[in-house]
């Protein structure tokens, strides 16, 4: 089955159309003239892409820290950082 809903269908069809697609796992792609424009997700697959980005940004943190990449700053002399920059 095609995983691609065009605007238009997705007009006539509604989430129905998108259940369809999601119903096994896929996720549904939306086009709109032609071109593909967004990406629909079960919340169970939103929720396991979330995780793996946290557990990625978790072992750069480590990595960071192992590497003693990390600065330690106040607050205020952190804000004047990021803000400057």
């Amino acid at each position: 089955m095609e995983n691609i809903v065009t605007a238009n269908e997705l007009k006539t069809k509604g989430i129905s159309r998108i259940d369809e697609i999601t119903l096994n796992g896929d996720e549904a792609i939306i086009s709109v003239r032609g071109k593909r424009r967004y990406v629909v997700l079960t919340v169970e697959q939103y929720s396991y892409l979330r995780e793996c980005e946290l557990e990625a940004a978790l072992v750069q943190t480590r990595r960071d820290l192992e590497n003693g990449d990390t600065v330690q700053e106040s607050v205020e002399a952190h804000m004047q950082r990021i803000t400057s920059a």
